[in-house]
């Protein structure tokens, strides 16, 4: 069984590169993987391989706008798996055996041909993840992708630090795209300050939130702030100065509308107005909730109006509970949506919901932003809009979950490889059912963990969806909430239940005959 080839500090191989990006502008995903093996088989460092690739689709992953409006129908463009899926490679390697640490990063590949100019995609003209998505015919040779907005150079601006923060944040808030990147370049030149620059990148995403979601099909679903955290944590492994492709990939789309603030108000008069604009005092508070108030806030959030999801965290912060121990439990609530989902195309809302609880939780243990408690309750409502929309479309709800026969007489080792199995043949509930068995004989949580991202690593064609399952294994080895084996359940359930396109096993099958993985 082949492992990961050794690291070489030899010339950059600019021949493989132009290869590469020529064979993705193509949108070519088999010839796009074999140069990356390519490089693989190389030693080439996995940072070296990001930044190239982050540079070659960074031009042509942007978009004019987030919603096209063709005909009366609102239409919803995203644009940023290919980031996503790129920072998750780093943390998920970590989690797989040696000889699957690179196939993160060949999942990234093998989509990013298939996530260039998404605005095109939606007007038939240039093939990739939505025309697939939305079944649209593209009767052509594949145009070069177009670049919506060209890469700019710093403007810097005078003035105190939070004086040029609050500057930059207003023109986010304006959709001043150009101008708002060349300020952030501007402001990243700082050094000495950087930290609270990138605090604003994050805080800037975060507070970019849709207010409804029932029978909405366009929506941002918390995207900005997983952009904003990808910009950050690539940046950070690729180093500042190399990472400007990274930025040019992020930072810009902070601004492209359109732009809901109204869950960040809501959460702002709250903290104002309720609990007396007391953010740093709360904010210091660090008691955990007993196992029956994460129950009733779980409750509150999955099975209430928004009204009782507001109280229930008003009452616990005046009680004393620590900020970040409330966002376990709000984990756990956001976990269960994920189990009441059944349908693969419902996932969308519970997905997302769990992916801003744990971006959140990133951001809490990251920086230490003056206004992140506002945005608990930008969390829990997020989760509670999300239940209601679960709640109210169809062919989701509540299932019991019992051990499938003859689970509970298998050895540790049976039972992990029928789990790794039932999650490939994409059967959910059986996989929920063969979690929750493993969990309840109190075998070693580790080899469970492996298996589970093993699966959302295996399962591509839209790797966002690998960082999901990421998202859940992060918060299950952080949490300190008495539920936290939901986390683990709701894994299991995402991974085998979500929507998938074409084969989801074709790129992993083309990286293990390529690399001698048995």
């Amino acid at each position: 069984m082949a492992t990961a080839a050794k690291v070489t500090s030899e010339r950059e191989p600019t021949v493989e590169y132009a290869r590469l990006e020529e064979r993705i502008l193509a949108r070519d995903q088999v010839g796009a993987s074999q140069v990356l093996y390519g490089l693989f088989r190389q030693g080439r460092p996995v940072t070296e391989i990001l930044r190239e690739t982050v540079r070659i689709h960074a031009p042509y992953t942007h978009v004019p706008y987030h919603q096209r409006l063709d005909d009366g129908v609102v239409k919803f463009v995203n644009n940023d798996h290919c980031l996503l899926s790129e920072r998750v490679g780093l943390p998920l390697a970590s989690m797989l055996r040696p000889e699957l640490r690179l196939l993160p990063l060949a999942q990234s590949v093998w989509y990013i041909p298939t996530g260039l100019d998404p605005w095109n995609q939606l007007l038939g003209r240039a093939p990739g993840h939505y025309t697939r998505l939305y079944e649209i015919a593209v009767n052509q040779e594949p145009p070069r992708p177009e670049v919506h907005w060209p890469d700019q150079e710093p403007l810097h601006v005078d003035g105190p630090l939070a004086e040029r923060l609050n500057h930059w944040l207003t023109l986010v808030q304006r959709g001043e795209v150009l101008t708002s990147y060349r300020v952030f370049l501007g402001l990243l030149d700082d050094a000495r300050n950087r930290k609270q620059v990138l605090a604003q990148l994050a805080f800037a995403g975060l507070i970019d939130v849709q207010d409804r979601m029932l029978h909405n099909r366009s929506y941002t679903t918390g995207h900005k702030s997983y952009r904003a955290r990808a910009t950050i944590e690539l940046g950070e492994a690729l180093g500042w100065d190399a990472a400007h492709c990274v930025l040019y990939a992020g930072v810009p789309d902070m601004a492209v509308g359109p732009r809901w603030h109204s869950t960040y108000e809501m959460g702002c008069n709250v903290v104002q107005n309720v609990l007396d604009g007391r953010d740093q005092d709360l904010l210091r508070q660090d008691t955990p909730l007993s196992p029956a108030e994460e129950a009733m806030l779980t409750d509150a959030i999955v099975r209430q109006p928004e009204p009782s999801v507001i109280e229930a965290l008003v009452a616990l912060l005046r009680a004393g509970r620590g900020p970040r121990r409330i966002l376990d439990a709000i984990q756990v609530a956001a976990a269960q949506v994920i189990l009441d989902t059944g349908h693969p195309n419902n996932f969308s809302m519970s997905q997302h919901g769990y992916e801003y609880c744990n971006t959140l939780g990133w951001f809490y243990d990251t920086f230490e932003h003056p206004h992140r408690l506002k945005l608990l309750f930008v969390a829990a409502s997020f989760i509670n809009h999300a239940a209601e929309h679960q709640a109210n479309t169809p062919d989701n709800g509540r299932r019991a979950i019992t051990p499938p026969p003859g689970a509970e007489g298998l050895s540790p080792r049976s039972l992990l490889e029928r789990l790794e199995q039932t999650l490939l043949a994409l059967r959910p509930d059986e996989a929920v059912a063969l979690t929750a068995t493993y969990l309840k004989a109190g075998f070693d949580r580790a080899p469970l963990l492996e298996v589970l991202a093993t699966a959302a690593c295996k399962l591509g064609n839209d790797p966002h969806n690998q960082e999901l399952g990421l998202c859940l294994l992060e918060d299950y080895l952080r949490t300190q909430a008495t539920d936290r084996d939901r986390l683990l359940l709701a894994c299991a359930q995402h991974t085998a239940g979500h929507r998938k396109y074409g084969d989801p096993l074709e790129a992993y099958r083309r990286f293990a005959e390529a690399l001698g993985v048995g």
